[in-house]
């Protein structure tokens, strides 16, 4: 069994990359995300793997597109509003079919905003974020551990759907130290659809990735094969974690580091006799609607997080996919604040009439 290290979130991140088979790496400073490209810059170079630090966050989303459609496992890391410049290469990727993990270290917005944790990225993310019809699998991590394990997954899913995914994590989950047990190194697959594999193909025709189709009616039935793709990964990839939502008075949704402010509010339920449920979404997209839909009917909905009502959008779609009326309230701070154990346990008891 390996052994645990201690570490930050954004070191697991990079580290599990590296361990992931990740050949290249670009990317632009930015707090709260530092730590990745610096530890990239270390690590890889020692690999003899590819790191640039490119001259924009624009130039850094382009290079990952390339390195991709050449057949290399690629990455970037931002924060906040240098995600938000990459969003024309996210989109291009997209309609190109070509696989790419995409760390987000969430901050305080809008604009330069601060550099404090926030989860007010979350519609950017799960909303395609960049123009045209596309989605991103997206990967949230609550704890040093989950950043190693889904940052590994992350490759994985992108080279199976051949399609972004982005590492949603906020700013304190980034800078956060904990215990990790790191994943084993392994190779990266080589692709057989990539343009690198040219020249060892004799006698076929070149490999031609693009995002462009000038037909109107031959760019929709791509677009429409893409979403019938994106059916399946709603099928076979929702990830969740139910705790005590079985019968519970009240139900908290949250997810990164709001989840783990709720761990603590469920505790001072305890004391008191009143039994709190945390309903965490790992994929945030696709996003556990009929999961939840299993509690929205039965109890009081709580949706606590770091940002003004973005996640609470998707519990009210589970409540509908129900059919039923559900009684969801929302506790939410931005800017960079972090709700604490006690205000949402006063909320929970507002509630509840307790």
């Amino acid at each position: 069994m390996s052994e645990k290290v201690l570490m930050k979130g954004n070191d697991a991140i990079a580290e599990a990359a590296i361990r992931a088979g990740c050949g290249a790496y670009f990317g632009y400073p930015i707090t709260p995300q530092n730590e990745i490209p610096a530890y990239m810059a270390k690590h890889m170079l020692d690999k003899k793997r590819i790191f640039i630090q490119a001259e924009s966050e624009i130039a850094a989303i382009i290079m990952v597109y390339g390195a991709s459609c050449a057949g290399v496992r690629a990455m970037t890391s931002s924060s906040s509003p240098g995600i938000s410049l990459k969003q024309e290469g996210l989109s291009y990727a997209a309609g190109a079919d070509v696989p790419l993990v995409l760390a987000n270290i969430c901050r305080g917005g809008p604009g330069l905003g601060n550099i404090a944790p926030a989860q007010s990225d979350y519609f950017q993310s799960t909303r395609g974020g960049g123009h045209g019809d596309y989605r991103c699998i997206v990967l949230a991590p609550k704890s040093v551990q989950e950043c190693a394990d889904l940052t590994y997954l992350a490759f994985d899913l992108a080279d199976k759907y051949r399609m972004p995914v982005i590492i949603h994590a906020d700013g304190m989950i980034g800078q956060m130290m904990e215990g990790c047990v790191l994943p084993p190194e392994k190779k990266a697959p080589k692709y057989e659809w990539s343009a690198g594999g040219c020249a060892q193909r004799p006698g076929k025709e070149a490999v031609h990735i693009t995002s462009i189709e000038l037909v109107p009616e031959l760019l929709e039935a791509k677009t429409k094969e893409r979403f019938k793709r994106y059916e399946k990964i709603k099928a076979a990839e929702i990830r969740c974690e139910e705790t005590f939502c079985q019968g519970a008075d009240l139900v908290m949704v949250a997810y990164g580091t709001s989840a783990r402010v709720c761990l603590g509010a469920q505790k001072l339920a305890d004391k008191e006799g009143i039994k709190l449920g945390i309903f965490r979404p790992i994929t945030l997209w696709p996003f556990p609607y009929e999961q939840l839909g299993l509690y929205t009917p039965n109890c009081p909905i709580l949706t606590v997080e770091m940002s003004e009502g973005q996640l609470v959008e998707d519990v009210k779609l589970a409540a509908y996919y129900t059919g039923k009326k559900s009684d969801i309230h929302l506790l939410a701070h931005s800017g960079g604040i972090i709700p604490t154990e006690e205000e949402v346990f006063a909320k929970v008891k507002e509630i509840l009439n307790k």
